[in-house]
């Protein structure tokens, strides 16, 4: 099955959509391609004709067809954008990256990531039924702070418009054709949104439960098979989302809130010698579940009339909180903290919980210049943000060293017509940071397989510290109007991150080989080491140096009105690489590259059947063996980029009288570039169809994995290179009902 879909879906991807919102007909009077307004890109309002890097939009009626598939955000975004790797199928977000790298995910603008601690399950976690649109800019960015050195997705939540309340519920229930009975797990949401006068509200509230979940073979997929990140049963989760808003004139004040809640509680752990993964049904998990409860609130308040121009004031409060779940000694978790038994070397506390305070207040102006170019923009202003991040093991002890990070931003864009069919922009942006490292005891940790005290590495002292440092950032690109439908853009965009701190505190003492003598002295012979233990070691001498990447991209969109699309080549580098080995449980900074090319189209036949798809590829290669270059062999890891390739075909009818339906071939490549870890793909063939009724009912049926092809899925088996399955057949059905 998988060669004779991937026949078919090549010859389609070369007609292929940048979303669903492609499908709309520029003849019937709606906003073209390249006339989408977006504000991602630039912090101010602008349509996508001025933009000089390749972005993407999802417009509310985009979500709400994507939803009949899948009312998981994590699976939207990874069919439905090229640059983003083939989803893990977990709330977990862990080797989903964008073009290779890190993703900066936003709610109206506001990070969710936690810089200082990176950890996932964001995406996942989002309740498209509070989005109105979503907006993606792919390549580096640092308009928004740390994060966005692969690619930025702004979620963007609706607010109040009907003159009288209006309610809409929606249900939907999944089920595995393996198991009906044991994988039926039902969702609901409810939500109400109304406008009086100059004062608007929408609120929402959405809960569901996952049971068992089984692969193509029949057979019940693991509860963490990639070992500490949670899985994608067995889990209940729920949003309860607030938005009110005020305008008097030119002047408007919002205020959201957010609060997210998930709970996974395994029955079985997880069997990672078996090929693939599988539960383990003769050990039952021990440890507390997995659970996530975070709150988010927003105020921003907005003044188009300012005297400087348009003026956006954004200030913010994230509570996060995340726990993992327990996991065991093995070879595959080839470190853990020491119970002082070698019998049973696993901890009891062998499991911890992110708890991350993010307190931000953004400025933005918007300035016309008119008097240097008529047309000309300047987009400015200044940022504060403050982190306070700890993580804990379930006896209270540290896993990280406790920090705090003060940042004091400023950035301009600007924003010129030189001719009638030439634009530039340019910007730049400064970042001081002024982090506080505590000191704290790294437990005592043991490593695989444990059988001698070489194994042991007892606990070590990490003396913090105060430390400042900082980091200019740049951009610059052009667009120019081949003809009034053809544009040809370029850019240069440069993006940082800071790098996990947390992570190598965790690891303090056994990052690299350094640090091992450093710390136990002649206690790690074994190593070469030699002189005195002293146990200790100092943050300083471990920090991680902030990571800043550059995108070098050029591109070509159109829109023909029955046919529109985009095809971009980009180039990403770094002198400070982070990658993960999973082999050596060890984190490192290096040299690397990542190039690919993207390329998304539709094209409408005629009143009833559409057709597009996207086509992607990507590779990367780094200094594995820290010579300083970068050798032709020495290819990024798999959980950097688990698949090269990777493609969507559709084709969409609409038929009158409110009936839909499309059909799917999704495929993605797995990679061959690591020796010895070849990851293979997969083709998956999706159905749904849906109708409307005149009472504002509608009623929805997909099937995904239509012949129930096993598979196994490469980003998930990359996370710890351990053979994770893909789902079978699944069978959702939703009906939603406005009035």
């Amino acid at each position: 099955m998988r060669n004779r879909a991937w026949s078919f879906l090549l010859p389609i991807c070369l007609i292929p959509t940048a979303a669903w919102s492609q499908e709309q007909a520029s003849g019937s009077g709606e906003t073209t391609l390249l006339d989408r307004l977006l504000v991602t890109a630039g912090r101010d309002e602008r349509s996508i004709a001025s933009v000089a890097q390749s972005v993407q939009v999802l417009e509310e009626e985009d979500v709400r067809e994507a939803m009949k598939l899948s009312p998981d955000a994590n699976d939207l975004i990874s069919r439905l954008v090229p640059g983003y790797s083939p989803s893990n199928q977990t709330i977990s977000g862990a080797s989903e990256t964008f073009r290779g790298r890190s993703v900066l995910i936003m709610v109206d603008g506001v990070p969710r990531n936690t810089p200082l601690r990176d950890v996932s399950r964001i995406l996942s976690l989002i309740d498209l039924n509070t989005v109105e649109r979503i907006e993606v800019v792919n390549g580096a960015s640092s308009l928004y702070g740390a994060g966005a050195t692969g690619g930025t997705i702004n979620f963007i939540t609706k607010r109040g418009t009907s003159d009288k309340p209006t309610v809409t519920m929606r249900t939907g229930l999944s089920v595995s054709t393996t198991n009906p009975g044991r994988s039926a797990a039902p969702e609901a949401s409810l939500s109400v949104e109304g406008r009086q006068n100059n004062f608007d509200y929408f609120l929402s509230a959405t809960g569901d439960l996952t049971r068992r979940t089984y692969d193509g073979h029949g057979n019940e997929m693991a509860s963490d098979a990639m070992l500490g990140q949670g899985g994608g049963d067995r889990t209940g989760s729920a949003d309860l989302f607030g938005s009110v808003g005020y305008e008097t004139g030119s002047q408007r004040f919002e205020m959201s809130f957010d609060w997210t809640y998930a709970r996974q509680k395994p029955d079985w752990f997880t069997d990672y010698t078996a090929d693939p993964v599988r539960p383990d049904f003769s050990s039952a998990y021990t440890g507390e579940p997995l659970e996530e409860d975070s709150k988010y609130l927003t105020g921003k308040y907005t003044d188009s009339d300012f005297v400087l121009g348009n003026l956006e004031i954004k200030a913010f409060y994230n509570d996060i909180s995340k726990r993992s779940p327990f996991t065991t000694l093995s070879s595959v978790n080839s470190m853990v903290y020491y119970s002082g038994d070698p019998l049973n070397p696993t901890a009891w506390f062998n499991q911890s919980a992110l708890e991350t305070r993010r307190t931000g207040v953004n400025l933005t102006i918007n300035t016309p210049i008119d008097l240097v170019r008529e047309g000309a923009t300047l987009t400015w202003g200044a940022d504060y943000g403050y982190d306070e991040t700890r993580q804990k093991l379930t006896n209270g002890d540290d896993a990280i060293a406790p920090m705090s990070q003060h940042t004091l931003s400023a950035f301009a864009q600007l924003e010129m017509p030189v001719t009638d069919r030439f634009r530039v922009q340019g910007g730049v942006r400064f970042d001081q940071f002024f982090l506080t490292v505590d000191d704290f005891l790294r437990p005592a940790a043991v490593v695989y397989p444990a059988t001698s005290l070489a194994h042991l590495y007892p606990a070590v002292n990490v003396a913090g510290g105060s430390f400042d440092y900082n980091a200019f950032s740049f951009n610059a690109g052009a667009v120019f109007d081949v003809t009034s439908e053809l544009q040809l853009f370029g850019n240069f965009s440069q993006g940082y991150s800071l790098t996990d701190i947390g992570a190598f505190t965790r690891r303090a003492g056994v990052n690299s080989l350094a640090e091992i003598c450093d710390a136990y002295g002649a206690l790690a012979a074994i190593y070469g080491c030699s002189g005195v233990p002293d146990f200790a070691i100092s943050y300083s001498d471990i920090a991680p140096e902030p990571q800043l990447v550059n995108t070098y991209e050029a591109g070509l969109r159109g829109d023909w009105g029955v046919f529109r699309g985009t095809i971009s080549a980009y180039l990403s580098t770094s002198d400070d690489g982070v990658n993960y080995d999973v082999v050596a449980n060890r984190v490192s900074q290096q040299k690397e590259r990542i190039w690919g090319v993207e390329a998304t189209a539709a094209y409408e036949v005629n009143d009833i059947f559409t057709v597009g798809g996207l086509l992607a590829y990507q590779e990367g290669r780094y200094d594995a063996n820290r010579d300083g270059s970068i050798g032709n062999g020495e290819y990024l890891p798999n959980n950097r980029i688990p698949s090269t390739w990777k493609g969507l075909a559709y084709v969409s009818a609409s038929f009158g009288n409110g009936l839909k339906a499309r059909g799917e071939i999704e495929y993605f490549s797995g990679r061959d570039r690591v020796e010895g870890e070849n990851l293979d793909g997969g083709t998956l063939v999706n159905l749904a169809l849906s109708k409307e009724f005149a009472d504002g009912g509608e009623l929805s049926i997909a099937v995904r994995n239509v012949f129930d092809e096993f598979y196994i899925n490469p980003t998930a088996t990359a996370t710890r290179g351990a053979p994770v399955p893909g789902l079978g057949r699944t069978i959702f059905a939703a009906y939603t009902k406005t009035f």
